[in-house]
């Protein structure tokens, strides 16, 4: 396989063709936010908080590929502004409302807003009406706090093979939903597994029962079974 050399942070890198640059990045030790990506899962670059720097233009570190020639910075004060703004813009979208949710003190969007310094939200904020469905007897989800990562639809596709989630509707009425937008506890092709609930990166997907800070995402079991399914364990 080819070797690129390029120059990360100032550093020359070597990286294997193909690779992206969220990859190396990482496997170098240098951290780049995300809240869409998750290990195993394809890439959409939904979020857009991995903006990286290449040779000056903004590209999603998820999904550009190594190359040579490449000057990349993955920290700047341009790319920490737009990060800030990013999240900032996600929590005038829905409506979060940290103290009162199941996810508070595990959730993604939560800790990257600690990390880059979000205090406040200087965007006025969309208010759109979400709902809470509750009709699946063990889980449930409020769209309050989805943040459209699609991680949920990604997971029910490419690992359980069930494909139940998906995206509906534009802009501020895009919803994640089941099975040609029937309620939750009618979709005949849920599996009731429960990867779409340890995937998701907020409160938004929740074991019914969860109270305020209650809700775990077990991101250790899911990470294990997309393992073992690529290493085609269960066909040994």
């Amino acid at each position: 396989m080819a070797v690129k050399t390029f120059v990360l942070d100032g550093q020359f890198i070597s990286a294997r063709e193909g690779q992206t640059l969220l990859e190396v990045a990482r496997e170098s030790g240098v951290r780049v936010p995300t809240l869409c990506h998750l290990d195993g899962l394809g890439e959409v670059g939904a979020c857009r908080l991995c903006l990286v720097e290449v040779n000056g233009r903004l590209m999603p570190a998820c999904l550009t590929r190594v190359a040579e020639e490449m000057d990349v910075r993955t920290q700047s004060d341009r790319l920490r502004r737009y990060r800030k703004q990013i999240v900032e813009l996600l929590f005038a979208e829905r409506n979060h409302v940290c103290s009162v949710c199941v996810a508070n003190g595990d959730c993604e969007l939560q800790d990257l807003a600690m990390q880059l310094g979000v205090d406040h939200v200087r965007y006025p904020p969309q208010e759109p009406e979400c709902a809470v469905d509750l009709s699946h007897d063990r889980y449930g989800i409020d769209h309050n706090r989805c943040v459209l990562c699609t991680r949920c639809v990604r997971v029910c596709d490419e690992i359980e093979g069930a494909h139940t989630w998906d995206v509906a509707g534009r802009g501020t009425n895009a919803r994640v939903i089941t099975d040609l937008n029937q309620p939750w506890g009618d979709a005949s092709t849920c599996t009731s597994c429960g990867k779409c609930v340890m995937a998701c990166p907020t409160g938004a997907l929740f074991h019914r029962g969860s109270s305020v800070s209650e809700s775990a995402h077990d991101r250790e079991t899911l990470h294990a079974l997309i393992v073992a399914r690529e290493e085609k364990r269960w066909l040994v």
